[in-house]
């Protein structure tokens, strides 16, 4: 049974009657419909009828868009709809990660580095305020992981670091200013990423930690944020060995992920910590998800497992079409499928998503888009930025750098990433006003077959005062590793920092706080772990000695090697 009253529901006895009135009036199709949660891709009022609204999802998501676009497309959507939608987005890192005028307020271990957590209710305050301003009403944050593997892709800045009291405080903080906006969580990704070294956007990645282990670090922060509240729940195609094989002993080795495990959803995640919420898988064409069982079987199995909806699809007809009969079949009981749907319900009653619909205001005033990107939210992003960079070591004592002694710079940005080209930009930018002479590095060819010059030392020696490098390593999805790479061999030219005896050299991480791993030989070196555009500004500042570094890594950027911090 469900227990609507309880937490995180607490349903009064009239939204109970809306979700049972709701779920009476809806057909078996419609209650299978419900338990999709596909991504949009246009604000096309066609596309959104009859691609979206035609076929009765419980939610969608959109990626990052301009403001109008989405503010109509959210309009249309909540205006054409029997049962209010979910209206989703990633709003791990501000306003950004649902509008391309949202303040980018910074990635969580910026936040972290910060030591303070209410940078976290800022960050949730922040995202969700301007997410609700376009009619947002879900964030798929945040990010619980604990980063307790360096080489770990995709955990990385994504997380708040690798002390799990930090990560349940700055959890908790996001929730407090998430739940302000009147916008649900999703805690995530559920048993929890961060221990191995690789991605489960390729394949099933795996939490190998024991179950005693697991409760300690994992289990506390989810159960505390379970019994704060949690709306929701996001979960990983990530196997949990240990508790796969407690609750059930016949478990075979096989990787199996917990989107597809009744025993780490319902067991751990229903029973052991008393999760009474709504359960969402991580995206579905995952291939940890996909490479795990027939997705005819899967589709269905998902729900009948333990999760309540369906995020994303592979192709979104053909998984109706193997939901639809995965049920008539028996894969997906008639008991779970009536379970998923009051939970759905209830969740949509818990936002007041019932209420909204009736006062027509489900999509918020055009007068409330004026909080996207405004000047309260600015000065907390520039308070914050300040508060995180940090100084992982300068044992040349080169900083502060000045103009007049380090005048000429040889500048190059790593990581081809889509943003490079702003980054470069803003930062010399930023440096020439200040006197500095920038000079980028310009990409060497190399042919060894053929007599040529290569560039002496005294000559490197004669040309520049000072080398900067910034990491510009994205976290992104489908990368197995977020290293450095080179292009230059060994040191043929000037790509790779064979000369730090030679000219002072410097190295500024806006993303991955691991860079110093690949560059030991670096003297100074820099962690400020998001890349926008204020946080670069910043940067500036405090090489030039008008700020001090005051942040603290929520990781060790030594990664285990006391060498590096020499």
């Amino acid at each position: 049974m469900i227990d609507l009253k309880a937490n995180p529901f607490y349903l009064s006895d009239d939204d109970i009657r809306w979700v049972e009135e709701t779920k009476a009036s809806m057909t078996t199709e419609e209650k299978l419909q419900q338990l999709f949660f596909p991504i949009g891709y246009s604000s096309n009022e066609g596309y959104l009828q009859f691609e979206l609204l035609n076929r009765h999802p419980g939610g969608v998501m959109f990626r990052t868009g301009k403001t109008e676009e989405l503010f109509s497309a959210y309009t249309y959507l909540q205006s054409h709809t029997r049962i209010p939608l979910f209206l989703a987005a990633n709003l791990e890192a501000g306003g950004d990660g649902i509008v391309e005028e949202g303040t980018a307020f910074g990635k969580q271990m910026q936040v972290a580095a910060t030591g303070d957590p209410e940078q976290a209710y800022r960050l949730g305050r922040i995202s969700c305020a301007e997410g609700h301003a376009v009619g947002c009403n879900y964030a798929f944050a945040p990010v619980v992981d604990i980063d307790r593997n360096y080489h770990n892709p995709i955990t990385n800045v994504r997380t708040y670091g690798a002390d799990p009291e930090m990560v349940k405080r700055c959890g908790l903080a996001y929730m407090r200013g998430a739940k302000e906006c009147g916008s649900a969580v999703s805690i995530k990704h559920f048993p929890g990423d961060g221990v191995d070294e690789v991605d489960q956007h390729v394949l099933t990645s795996v939490n190998s930690l024991s179950c005693e282990e697991w409760d300690r670090t994992y289990g506390d922060i989810y159960q505390t944020l379970i019994d704060n509240g949690a709306l929701t729940v996001m979960v990983g195609h990530i196997a949990m060995p240990a508790y796969q094989k407690k609750f059930n002993p016949d478990h075979p080795d096989q990787l199996m992920p917990a989107t597809l495990s009744p025993e780490l959803l319902k067991n751990l995640l229903r029973e052991k910590l008393g999760f009474n919420g709504m359960i969402i898988t991580d995206a579905s064409p995952m291939v940890g998800f996909l490479c795990a069982m027939d997705r005819r079987r899967s589709v269905p199995y998902c729900i009948e497992a333990g999760c309540d909806m369906l995020l994303f699809n592979k192709d979104y007809e053909e998984d109706l079409g193997y939901m639809r009969k995965g049920y008539e079949e028996g894969i997906l009981s008639e008991q779970r499928l009536e379970e998923a749907v009051t939970r759905i319900l209830a969740a949509k009653a818990a936002l007041r998503l019932h209420e909204k619909q009736r006062k027509g205001t489900l999509v918020p005033q055009r007068e409330n888009l004026g909080v996207i990107g405004c000047e309260q939210h600015r000065a907390w992003a520039k308070e914050c930025a300040d508060r995180a960079v940090t100084l992982v070591r300068d044992t040349q004592q080169l900083l502060p750098i000045d103009p007049k002694k380090h005048h000429r710079v040889l500048f190059e940005i790593l990581g081809k990433c889509p943003s490079e080209k702003r980054v470069a930009e803003r930062f010399i930018a930023d440096m020439e006003r200040e006197g500095f002479e920038m000079i980028p590095y310009v990409e060497e060819v190399f042919d060894f077959s053929k007599p040529m010059h290569m560039e002496t030392v005294e000559e490197f020696r004669a040309k520049y005062d000072l080398v900067i490098y910034i990491g510009n390593v994205e976290n992104a999805s489908n990368k197995t590793t977020a290293r450095l790479n080179w292009h230059a061999p060994y040191g043929a030219g000037n790509n790779i920092p064979w000369f730090v005896q030679v000219v002072p050299t410097l190295f500024i991480s806006l993303q991955n706080p691991y860079h110093l791993l690949d560059v030991p030989m670096v003297k100074t070196f820099i962690n400020a772990y998001s890349n926008h555009d204020l946080m670069i500004d910043t940067v500036v500042e405090k090489l030039l000695g008008r700020s001090p570094f005051t942040g603290v890594s929520p990781v060790d950027p030594f990664c285990g090697k006391d060498y590096l911090r020499y």
